[in-house]
């Protein structure tokens, strides 16, 4: 894996099937070693995901975001701004992983909880 500096900004991509990119998201390099890359998003992030996909997070529908599901299988889609909400989320990506481990961590208070 290529090497990343902590505090560079990167962009993970999601990639269908078919090979065209569904969703991206802006990322901060927290430590980039051999073992893995760790990431963090941060809610205001940017994102571009499927239009359908975004217009469901941006409204909270979950019908929309059935369709959206449902036209990512047919490939069929066009990608629209988007915007992270909610969660900090932290990634951990091993190097030659086709996953990454996804912590979520939502407002609980004055803190921060894990919640999935």
């Amino acid at each position: 894996m290529r090497g990343f500096e902590t505090g560079q900004t990167v962009v993970r991509r999601d990639v269908h099937r078919a090979g065209r990119v569904w969703g991206e998201l802006a990322l901060r390099v927290v430590a980039g070693t051999g073992e893995a890359l760790v990431t963090v998003c941060a809610p205001g992030a940017k994102a571009r995901w499927s239009e359908l996909y975004a217009r469901a997070r941006a409204e909270g529908d979950r019908s929309l975001r059935t369709e959206a599901f449902e036209a990512m299988a047919t490939g069929e889609w066009e990608l629209a701004a988007g915007m992270w909400q909610e969660a900090d989320l932290l990634l951990w990506k091993p190097p030659t992983s086709w996953f990454s481990i996804n912590a979520f961590f939502f407002p609980d208070g004055d803190e921060r909880r894990l919640r999935n």
